[in-house]
């Protein structure tokens, strides 16, 4: 299973998926330290996901034409751009410049995420499901590494905060570009309709009409796990320095936060193989719901700790399954339309719960915010188990 193509993969995804982490932190704390308003001290975050809806489908159907190869070298090059400008941010004390960085760091992002589509496609149709999550589970080193990083290098520059953080990102940008070019992917022979190739980046509203039963569940899905996971991910580092943990701590969370998003795709292939994607999706909203009764439940360390690491579960569980669901719901002529779709309204969920979780956080508090995501999980719990097939919804609490 891992040849020269998936291992080349999952090194770009490790280089390219440190900055992650990073800019999660960065976003918050340079944010807060730029913003003009208070109220505004997540729109670094939010503009770094606001990407995601601008090139997600463009994206994936350039990739469509011009190959996986090309895509990425973009990628590359989009992180190490947009890093360097949000060095001269900081440097400037130009709060706007940051956003607009972030921007650009979060178009390379978006590409990031394809590299599981093209994992997918390097490897037969069996082993897929662990192809997918190996390059999610790629992810750890990125979790371990990035905060490390951020740690590191956040003072470099003793004159200005945060600079030396990205130049590092600058750095991994250009490193993650040597294993693409490295690797020896086909350009796509499917021609695409005209519809797709000249509109489908675009044009999401009839795109959304033709969306079959099985596409809404397996990007409802996704978009649920990766809306509520940035709903309460976000504004964890400014929630623990306001309660007094110091920078470092905060980090810490948000490594194990990441860990375990990433860690358990080791053996998420193999436990929907075991139990199927219903099963596995179903316990990653279960644990999304928990993950929000356990912030709910106080503001020391054990609780920051415990629900971020089962938030980062339940995202990979919820995120994964509806990725292999997209995956065998599609055929190879409608891949490249029907991701860049669902990848675009990922992002519209990520961007719609940044911007919320700042101004809820700002205006109502941390375990107020947390509150939330309790109807919100238990609304989409009964979207899955009322699209289970009948024979599997008793059985839908054997995990």
């Amino acid at each position: 299973m891992f040849t020269k193509n998936l291992s080349l993969i999952l090194l770009t995804n490790i280089l390219l998926g440190a900055p992650m982490p990073m800019l999660i932190i960065l976003g918050g704390l340079a944010g807060a330290s730029l913003a003009p308003l208070d109220t505004l001290i997540t729109v670094p975050v939010s503009a770094q996901l606001l990407a995601g809806i601008l090139v997600a489908s463009p994206l994936s159907l350039y990739m469509g034409r011009a190959g996986r190869k090309a895509g990425f070298l973009l990628v590359a090059a989009t992180t190490s751009c947009g890093a360097l400008m949000a060095s001269a941010a900081v440097y400037l004390d130009n709060f706007w410049l940051l956003c607009v960085a972030h921007l650009i760091m979060g178009a390379a992002l978006v590409g990031v995420n394809f590299l599981r589509f093209a994992a997918a496609e390097v490897v037969d149709e069996i082993n897929r499901p662990n192809a997918i999550s190996f390059t999610l589970a790629s992810g750890i080193i990125a979790a371990l590494f990035g905060p490390s990083l951020f740690q590191h290098t956040q003072t470099l520059v003793p004159t200005v905060d945060f600079l030396g953080a990205y130049l590092a990102i600058a750095v991994l940008g250009f490193l993650g570009s040597v294993p693409v070019l490295l690797m020896s992917l086909s350009v796509p022979v499917v021609s695409q309709p005209e519809f797709v190739t000249r509109r489908a980046g675009f044009d999401y509203v009839r795109q959304l009409q033709q969306l079959r039963p099985e596409l809404k569940l397996a990007i409802g899905m996704a978009a649920v796990s990766q809306g509520m996971m940035v709903l309460m991910m976000v504004p964890t580092p400014q929630a623990m320095v306001t309660e007094g943990f110091v920078h470092a701590h905060a980090a810490d969370v948000i490594r194990w936060h990441v860990v375990a998003m990433f860690a358990p795709g080791l053996i998420t292939g193999i436990l929907i193989k075991r139990f199927g994607l219903y099963r596995i999706i179903m316990t990653g909203l279960v644990f999304l719901l928990l993950a929000a009764i356990l912030a709910m439940a106080g503001t020391g360390s054990i609780n920051f700790y415990s629900a971020l690491v089962l938030l980062g579960v339940g995202w990979n569980f919820g995120f994964i399954g509806g990725t292999q669901l997209l995956q065998q719901s599609t055929s190879a002529e409608e891949q490249a339309r029907w991701q860049g779709v669902n990848d675009t309204i990922i992002a519209i969920a990520s961007v719609g719960a940044s911007v919320l979780s700042g101004v809820l956080y700002v205006t109502i508090g941390w375990l107020a915010t947390s509150t939330i995501i309790v109807p919100i999980m238990l609304m989409a719990i009964a979207w899955l188990y009322k699209a289970m097939p009948v024979e599997l919804r008793l059985s839908a609490g054997q995990l």
